[in-house]
């Protein structure tokens, strides 16, 4: 009947609303039970024909709640076992005892192993495995109500135990949900628009309608960079000979291009003659040559002062072999022009 009456009272506790719960997340607590024990140990020792039945009675319990899901406990309950069989009355115990606690997330249910000692007539070891459920009156005080199986170690008994309990949390709750209202309708902004698509808004493009191929700046004008560019040229001439070959007229015409679209660049004429004959000779032709070259430029539209010339003779030869090749390599005038312009970047 008192079994029967605590298992009403869990049932009751277990359907309860924890709408108002506030499930803690660390810390530790002191609690006090009540407790009921259903016992079935017969013919106890130096007593044949007396068995143990229930026991009501009382206990404390300290625990440390370690994070959401995981807590422990050390439990101590005072017992009085009735009895029956040869003799009537009652058996004073006490049972010791530690529990591992695992609470599920979000929910005021938890479950529990452990491990029991009880002292009756005799010292008795039990493991033990339940259920509980805990609802907080506020982020302190906390019921709960559990039921449990303890299993005998040294004897085969399977007993039956149910607790309800109060408790002081000291520890530091979960936070509170809020439901946040839904946000005031706005009125539609308007879109900004981006007529060229060079990614800056008209409001900011300083420069409309650039090139799609164009990367632009900040404020939607085309980027530039310095970039090194040039020319080279190639004049060769025939053995002992010093006039432009009307073959050469378009290259040095590129080289007279180049010099107009770059203002600021100018041009050295270098003159080479071929180790053929006397050397004082040679110098001279190759001035002669590197000269034939400037006044081809010159017809072209290139400014005198923007050229220069300086003959080598054949001090630097390109092929050093005594071959008709090797000479036809070397009899030449050579330039190369660089210079910077300003180029637009590309759009990645």
């Amino acid at each position: 009947m008192k079994f029967k009456s605590i298992s009403l009272a869990v049932a009751a506790l277990l359907a309860a609303s924890a709408a108002n719960a506030n499930e803690q997340k660390e810390g530790v607590y002191l609690g006090v039970f009540g407790d009921y024990y259903s016992s079935d140990w017969q013919n106890i020792r130096d007593a044949a024909g007396v068995d143990v039945d229930d026991s009501t009675g009382w206990g404390a319990e300290i625990g440390y709640r370690f994070n959401n899901n995981w807590s422990g406990r050390f439990e101590y309950a005072d017992m009085d076992f009735d009895l029956s069989g040869a003799s009537t009355g009652s058996l004073d115990g006490d049972r010791f005892g530690i529990d591992a606690l695992y609470h599920f997330d979000d929910s005021p249910f938890y479950g529990l192993i452990g491990l029991k000692s009880i002292d009756a007539y005799d010292s008795l070891t039990f493991a033990n495995v339940g259920a509980g459920y805990r609802h907080y009156f506020n982020n302190n005080f906390f019921v709960n109500a559990e039921a449990a199986v303890y299993q005998g170690l040294d004897r085969g008994y399977t007993d039956i135990g149910a607790k309800l309990g109060i408790n002081y949390f000291f520890g530091s709750s979960a936070p509170v949900k809020k439901v946040e209202p839904a946000p005031a309708p706005t009125a539609p902004q308007p879109v900004a628009a981006d007529s060229d698509k060079d990614g800056v808004m008209d409001a900011d493009d300083r420069c409309a309608n650039t090139p799609m191929s164009d990367a632009v700046d900040s404020s939607g004008c085309t980027k530039y960079e310095e970039r090194q560019v040039s020319v080279n040229l190639l004049v060769r001439f025939p053995h002992d000979a010093a006039k432009v070959k009307q073959q050469y007229f378009d290259d040095i015409a590129e080289v007279a291009a180049f010099l107009k679209e770059h203002e600021s660049a100018t041009v050295v004429l270098e003159g080479h003659a071929s180790a053929v004959g006397d050397a004082k000779y040679n110098q001279a032709l190759s001035e002669k040559r590197a000269k034939a070259v400037e006044k081809q430029l010159i017809d072209d539209g290139i400014a005198a002062d923007r050229i220069s010339t300086i003959g080598y003779g054949e001090e630097r030869l390109k092929n050093t072999a005594n071959t008709k090749e090797a000479h036809a390599q070397n009899r030449r005038v050579e330039a190369t022009i660089t210079s910077s312009e300003r180029v637009k970047v590309q759009r990645q």
